[in-house]
């Protein structure tokens, strides 16, 4: 024969408990695997991976963004600020062709295959820029061990309450 004995109050006590951890606990880890993500975009994918820093500023720009909404916890990795450039790269594109002027003095002056040249403007006409992802593809990259990280949390809450 089995006998339990159940503390309602007690039992009640941890269930109130455990939904606020758990919701602090969530959102503790996403802000965690969101850094974590936007390091990867910045240390990996814009180091070399996927595309070279020039100047840095794409990868200066990447930030994570933890935000809790009631019972919804939200975290997102992007660019901020004006890079102009940066969908572009993501998601590939065409611009259009264009007239150069120059933005100090009165000509432009660039090498070419037959040497120096001059010019008051230059008709450009419009690149083709393949999609070079650094953001989606490292989500891809890390989708399983994010996955992973907030099924366990439930459990690890549960164990401390």
């Amino acid at each position: 024969m089995l006998n339990a004995a159940l503390n309602r109050d007690a039992l009640d006590a941890r269930l109130d408990a455990f939904a606020g951890a758990l919701g602090q606990a969530l959102a503790d880890k996403a802000a965690l695997l969101a850094a974590d993500l936007a390091a990867y975009v910045r240390d990996a994918k814009l180091s070399g991976q996927v595309l070279q820093a020039r100047t840095g500023a794409l990868r200066d720009a990447i930030v994570s963004v933890v935000s809790v909404d009631g019972g919804v916890v939200s975290g997102s990795v992007g660019v901020a600020g004006d890079i102009k450039y940066a969908a572009i790269q993501e998601y590939g594109g065409k611009t259009a062709a264009h007239e150069i002027l120059p933005a100090k003095g009165d000509v432009l002056a660039f090498l070419s295959a037959a040497g120096m040249v001059f010019a008051r403007r230059v008709e450009h006409p419009g690149s083709v820029i393949p999609e070079r992802s650094y953001l989606r593809s490292s989500l891809d990259d890390k989708s399983a061990a994010i996955i992973a990280a907030f099924a366990q949390t439930p459990d690890e809450v549960w164990s401390r309450a």
